[in-house]
């Protein structure tokens, strides 16, 4: 038992050793996972965090200290030798070896590779010094390392006129104007020394200079320390010396500050001014009264009224076209570039986005000077950018190049309009008066130079942007030789107020527009409207008159004047659509949708009664409720048939003769899939599809929607012609076939759109009774087929169905004195009496209107009898009738249908019009033809809905047929 204990013992000890060990591995496993996963990530250094006895490696990227006796260098990158130290070796980082220079020469040569015995001190780097205008000398001509050093004085006497360089190393000839002024290297008083220059006291040049660089968008202006330095300079060597680069850095030095002039400060401006008037002997550049010689050219001068000579009086010798052998197409600007110094720099064409700020493909950038092309570029950009990219600004002067006849290179000076120029602190050229401008012609983009205070190489104060530049291209009017009128470069800058520049940024933008003089398409426009418009008010009056006729209204009352101006409404609105077919859309829509709710409120108002010709068939016993008994009772008369034809009615009233919904779909096909709204962009292409890659110019409001008035026009005409050759003479003629089956079932309707006119359609049944069967309707269908039976017309022997009626004003009264009976159970009448007794009175009323109707038609009445005739042509044409129903009603044959025009189906011109000024303007609104097409199409359902709904109200109103029938 003991021993079988002592090997259970050994087992299990066994089992704990094996699961330690596992246990050990595993966790060593992990750990080197872990310690693996670390060394993924490590501290984030920058070289300026680095100590002064480290260096940044550029390997490791973290702080490495330097080796013994050395210390950072300049760039912090590598190590350098202590002052006193020579280098032994330098294989770069922290690969040098330095040795201690012994005491007898303690100076280290400019290289650091020697010690030398120094004449005089030692500068805190170690190296030897020289006094002013000495020279250092370690070496001989042969490179030999000399045992001591030596301190050369230059020669600056007359014979040589030698001084030492900027580094002290080397003797060079004076500056010529020392030389030229005082005979010597040096400049001692009464001369002044500016600029590393020497100049005379005498003489009548300004002696008060203000070196201010002006702000005036920010309303400061500080003591700019490249003005300082180089202001005085400049222009004492522009005038006395007539030195070029003198000259170009004083007339930068006046752009940088913004072409200002003020009379009583000596600015840059007022300088360049000054030697620009005191130069009046010395010739003209090329003729131009405005480039004088040796200077830039800066203004076009001072003169009221110059600047439209300059821009419209001239055009361009060379024209421009899109067709044929002769096309040119292309807008080749080049500018002539200097740096701030004055040096010219190089011709550069301005393709590549020179003067665009907003970096873009190279293909969309050059689009902007595509002839025809409207261009827009805007962007923002980190100050902390322009900084780097714009240490110092670019000048350009602009020209336009072109060829001609001969095939001989010109250039065109481009003119400028700084908006920030301030002539006696007034910015005229903000001024909407192109009379008070004041052209310019040199421009920059960035100017991060002229705000530096105090030391050049310090982050500027402020900094200058060209935040907009606009070129304007006029094309010449009464021309098709594509001739334009010099171009003109509009441009504003803004001021920044650098506090943060990675934080801060400026937008920038860069466009191009064409623009014509459309003084005579106004001065046409106004003629045509004073014309038209004239139109428009006769025709107005002739459409009062005409209702006044239809109404019976003797007297001009408020509601003639009201329903004059709504007419006139109407007729102006088609005059503005027929001129402008795009300007002044808001009136147009204004007037064109009065002109459609006229329309909509007229249709919907109507008095609609139908006519019921059908008697009854005999009689039947019928037992009589209260009486107890039976008796004779006439067959009563089926009201199917007139529910069966008020439901067609109501069914055709909004029938067109277009498909709305097509309508919408199509033009939003062609607009958006075929591409036609690419016709619309403001550019010379014509194609339509675009390339993402290429630049896409803006919208043209008015061609944007020339474009989709046309493609909505064309369409919707498409439609009406297949609707009215095609479908309606093979397919289905909807208001011919209502006629039908008003005769088909024996009921004639009587309409009046107005108080004394109306229309009337005779569909009393040439059988007799429509009120059969299947066998007896078949046999009266035949009978008509083979003209066994008379004809359908009102008179005899007649096919004349449709009538415009002008009933007489006894007749009106007779008619309204039923019809307010039947209209009574709608009114408050109602509340005084049972429903029961208002619905048999009502019913006792319907008999009456259609006994009453009935007999008019069939001239029982002498006393409101009628006569049919035909319209005259010119009462056709003005749409009105010239005899008034004095005694009898007149009926006038229609075969044209013309009761539709109470319809939808006879109001398509006004539909269509208003359909189409809807979607424009909506898309002129959002610039989004699928939200346009939408909205258009819920208007017309809207509206349709609306006509339908009020339609059937009033029809169930007038006619007793239950508005649960009408579907």
């Amino acid at each position: 038992m003991v021993t079988g204990c002592r090997g259970a013992w050994v087992a299990m000890a066994a089992w704990f050793a094996f699961s330690i060990a596992t246990a050990t591995v595993f966790l060593l496993l992990v750990l080197s996972r872990v310690s693996q996963a670390q060394v993924f990530f490590f501290p984030f250094r920058q070289p300026e965090t680095c100590g002064h006895n480290e260096y940044f490696d550029i390997s490791a990227l973290s702080c490495v200290p330097c080796g013994a006796n050395q210390r950072q260098d300049a760039r912090g990158t590598s190590c350098v030798c202590l002052p006193g130290f020579q280098m032994i070796s330098n294989n770069g980082g922290p690969n040098i070896i330095c040795k201690k220079c012994p005491e007898n020469m303690k100076g280290v040569t400019e290289d650091g590779w020697n010690c030398i015995s120094c004449p005089a001190g030692l500068t805190a780097e170690g190296k030897c010094h020289c006094p002013t205008g000495h020279i250092l000398v370690e070496r001989d001509v042969n490179g030999t390392l000399l045992s001591q050093a030596t301190c050369k004085l230059c020669d600056g006497s007359e014979n040589s006129f030698m001084v030492a360089n900027a580094l002290g190393n080397r003797c060079v000839r004076c500056e010529p104007t020392f030389i030229n002024t005082s005979r010597s290297c040096t400049c001692s008083e009464p001369n002044i020394l500016t600029g590393g220059l020497c100049f005379s006291s005498t003489g009548n040049f300004p002696p008060r200079m203000t070196s201010a660089a002006r702000y005036g968008e920010l309303g400061v202006s500080l003591t700019s320390e490249w003005f300082a330095k180089y202001l005085q300079s400049s222009a004492a060597a522009c005038w006395v010396y007539a030195n070029l680069t003198s000259c170009q850095a004083l007339g930068n030095m006046c752009v940088m500050n913004m072409n200002s002039y003020e009379s009583s400060t000596f600015d840059a401006c007022r300088l360049f001014q000054f030697i620009f008037e005191n130069t009046a002997g010395l010739r003209t550049v090329h003729s131009f009264s405005f480039w004088r010689q040796n200077l830039p050219w800066l203004f076009y001068g001072d003169q009221l009224g110059l600047a439209p000579q300059v821009l419209s009086t001239t055009p361009l010798p060379t024209n421009f076209s899109f067709k044929g052998q002769n096309q040119n197409t292309k807008l080749k600007f080049v500018a002539a570039s200097y740096d701030v110094r004055g040096n010219f720099l190089k011709w550069q064409t301005l393709e590549g986005g020179v003067l665009q700020l907003c970096p873009d493909t190279e293909t969309r950038l050059n689009a902007a000077y595509s002839f025809g092309t409207t261009y827009q570029q805007s962007c923002e950009i980190p100050v902390s950018k322009l900084l780097t990219d714009f240490p110092t600004p670019i000048f350009y002067d602009v020209y336009l190049e072109y060829t001609d006849e001969n095939q001989h290179r010109y250039i065109w000076a481009v003119p400028v309009l700084n908006l920030n120029l301030q002539h006696n602190k007034i910015f005229v050229n903000q001024d909407s008066s192109s009379g008070k401008w004041l052209l310019t012609r040199r421009i920059f983009l960035v100017d991060t130079l002229s705000g530096r205070e105090n030391d050049l190489e310090s982050q500027p104060r402020l900094v200058r942007v060209a935040t907009q530049i606009s070129l304007s291209i006029h094309l010449v009017p009464n021309t098709k030789n594509g001739n334009i009128y010099p171009p003109l470069i509009t441009i504003a800058y803004s001021d920044v107020d650098v506090r943060d520049p990675t934080s801060q940024s400026v937008e920038v933008s860069f466009s191009v527009r064409y623009e014509m003089d459309q003084g005579e398409a106004h001065v046409q426009t106004d003629i045509a409207l004073g014309v038209l418009g004239g139109l428009a008010v006769l025709s107005s009056l002739l459409k009062t008159a005409g209702w006044k006729r239809r109404v019976g209204s003797p007297m001009i009352d408020l509601q003639t004047v009201v329903k004059f101006l709504v007419y006139y409404a109407g007729d102006l609105a088609n005059v503005f659509f027929i001129i402008t077919v795009g300007t002044g859309l808001y009136w147009l829509i204004f007037f064109k949708a009065l002109q459609f709710l006229h329309k909509l409120i007229s249709q919907i108002t109507i008095d609609i009664f139908f006519i019921d010709w059908e008697r009854p068939k005999g009689k039947v016993l019928k037992a009589v409720e209260g009486e107890g008994g039976v008796r004779n009772a006439t067959v009563p008369v089926s009201i199917w048939r007139t529910y069966f034809v008020a439901n067609e009615w109501n069914e055709i009233q909004t029938v067109r003769k277009i498909n709305p919904l097509f309508q919408v779909l199509t033009v939003l096909f062609f607009l958006e899939v075929v591409g036609f709204k690419n016709l619309a962009l403001m550019d010379s292409s014509s194609s339509l599809s675009r390339s993402q890659s290429s630049y896409i110019a803006p919208y043209s409001r008015i061609l944007r929607y020339a474009v989709s008035a046309a493609a909505w026009l064309v369409i919707a005409l498409m439609q009406i012609v297949f609707f009215v050759v095609f479908y309606e003479r093979f397919i289905e003629d909807k208001i011919r076939q209502f006629v039908d089956l008003c005769c088909m079932s024996n009921i004639s309707v009587f309409l009046l759109s107005h108080k004394c006119f109306g229309y009337y359609i005779h569909g009393r049944s040439v059988h007799g009774h429509a009120d059969t069967n299947m066998e007896e309707m078949n046999m009266n269908l035949k009978r008509e087929a083979e003209n066994l039976c008379s004809q359908r017309g009102l008179v005899p022997n007649t096919d004349g169905q449709t009538f415009q009626i002008a009933i007489s004003s006894q007749m009106r009264q007779h008619y309204d004195r039923i019809h307010e009976t039947l209209t009574r159970r709608n009114g408050p009448a109602r509340l005084l009496s049972s429903p029961a007794s208002t619905f048999e009175q009502s019913i006792k009323a319907y008999h009456t209107m259609n006994k009453f109707l009935g007999s008019f038609i069939d001239h029982v009445h002498k006393e409101m009898d009628y006569f049919i005739k035909d319209k005259l042509l010119l009462e056709r044409i003005l749409g009105m009738e010239f005899m008034e129903p004095m005694e009898k009603s007149i009926f006038y044959n229609d075969e044209g249908y013309s009761f539709s025009s109470v319809l939808y189906y006879g109001n398509e011109a006004t539909l269509l019009i208003y359909d189409l000024l809807f979607f424009c303007v909506v898309d002129l609104a959002c610039q989004n033809f699928i939200l346009a097409a939408c909205l258009t199409y819920l208007q017309q359902e809207i509206f349709r809905f609306i006509r339908n709904t009020v339609g059937q109200k009033n029809l169930a109103s007038k006619t007793l047929v239950d508005q649960r029938f009408l579907i």
